[in-house]
């Protein structure tokens, strides 16, 4: 390990126990959390079935920057070097639509099968896999409703598409020793206003009953649910609104996925997850970046991602969130966007780990704000960037911005050589 930064964080670790804070224990907590990386990023949502068409359900990439994954094989790889570059424990998230079969295969038809590929090589990286069934870019959802359909055909496709992908992240979660949380989204919704906001809620929840009705043990699948608030297309009703997931997540008991662009813009997932933890058991997070609105770009180091980070290491739910990553962009190296976006979700995690909770909380128990805002602010100035540096180092991943290079070199010798 390189001298200085060994010297450096000596000298952090001082300060940090000047404040009671433990800060090799700190690295250990990091490399046990695991963040879920989403293969969607390696190939701009398109998937590996037949004859994929363009995106819909309120999703688009833009940009088309060269290199993108053209087949599994190429984003496993693609992954695999991202995840080199990125400490502690990773897992990734999987859409339906990356499955693997030499003939077509109807979504409703989808089988553990098509995926073995999949956990063979999660088994060679010692990873957990998540899963998500794939409610868009499909004919029957060009009307931009799914499991809400008022055509009983239609809405029963997408029941079965939900009940295969359920056994297929069983599967994983048995395969691998480790559950896989399976989240469902749809993006049901209206451009103009509807006559009738219910009849569709009711389709919809009897639609989500029928998916889980079949059981399976919680050692290897978790269902979880997402809103949203509004989308390309559904500019004016999103049929399962925050409420009405909400309210399906508590009396099912099931997950319920918090993303951090599916909210009013003045709304902040961070301020929803301890509400949330009260009632319901598992909480998934998509942590992702909007700009003005749901435009899922990629994770900055900033309040947001820090408060996140920060509910969970203060309230302690390390087992009942489950962190993924959702954002997709075309225009920049795509490895990049990767590495970028989940080391920052590990970064945050790190200064939440460093923070002196215990007295934070004495403070505010004793009523001493000022205390409490101090320690607060003191506190983002402490030297985490040492212990970064140290963590990365110590797993012989590239310390700072080491990992560019390294990914420039990648793409001249494999993405651009991609037609």
């Amino acid at each position: 390990m390189n001298p200085n930064i060994e010297s450096a964080y000596a000298l952090a670790k001082q300060q940090y126990a000047a404040q009671g804070i433990d800060v090799d224990a700190a690295i250990e907590k990091l490399e046990s959390i695991a963040v879920s990386m989403h293969c969607w990023q390696g190939d701009d949502v398109v998937g590996f079935e037949t004859g994929a068409g363009a995106l819909t359900g309120g999703i688009q990439t833009t940009g088309n920057y060269p290199g993108k994954a053209r087949n599994a094989q190429e984003l496993r790889q693609d992954l695999e070097f991202a995840m080199s570059l990125i400490p502690g424990a990773k897992r990734l998230n999987l859409h339906a639509i990356y499955l693997e079969s030499e003939t077509p295969v109807s979504r409703d038809q989808i089988q553990p099968e098509h995926f073995k590929n999949w956990v063979e090589w999660a088994k060679k990286m010692e990873i957990g896999l998540d899963f998500n069934p794939s409610c868009f870019s499909h004919p029957l959802s060009s009307d931009g409703l799914t499991l809400s359909h008022p055509d009983e055909k239609v809405r029963q496709f997408w029941i079965d598409h939900c009940k295969a992908s359920r056994r297929v992240s069983a599967y994983f979660g048995k395969e691998l020793g480790t559950a896989s949380v399976m989240n469902i989204w749809v993006p049901d919704g209206l451009k103009d206003l509807p006559a009738d906001r219910l009849a569709p809620r009711q389709r919809l929840i009897a639609a989500l009953d029928e998916v889980i009705a079949e059981k399976f043990d919680e050692a290897h699948h978790i269902d979880a649910v997402e809103s949203k608030l509004f989308g390309i297309g559904a500019e004016s009703y999103t049929v399962g609104s925050n409420e009405f997931y909400m309210g399906y997540a508590t009396s099912r008991n099931v997950a319920l996925c918090l993303d951090a662009g599916h909210f009013h813009p003045t709304e902040v997932i961070s301020d929803k997850i301890s509400a949330a933890s009260l009632y319901v058991k598992h909480l998934l997070l998509h942590v992702s970046r909007p700009v003005r609105w749901d435009s899922d770009h990629v994770v900055l180091l900033d309040d947001e991602t820090q408060a996140i980070a920060t509910e969970i290491v203060r309230n302690d739910l390390f087992d009942r969130v489950h962190i993924g990553l959702d954002f997709f962009d075309a225009s920049i190296n795509r490895i990049s966007a990767w590495v970028i976006g989940t080391r920052n979700m590990k970064k945050a995690l790190l200064r939440a780990l460093l923070e002196p909770t215990d007295a934070l909380r004495q403070a505010e128990n004793e009523w001493d704000f000022g205390s409490r805002l101090a320690l607060m602010e003191e506190t983002k100035s402490m030297p985490w960037q040492a212990v970064w540096d140290y963590a990365c180092a110590r797993e012989g991943v590239a310390v700072g911005s080491e990992w560019l290079k390294t990914v420039k070199d990648y793409e001249q010798e494999v993405l651009f050589k991609r037609k």
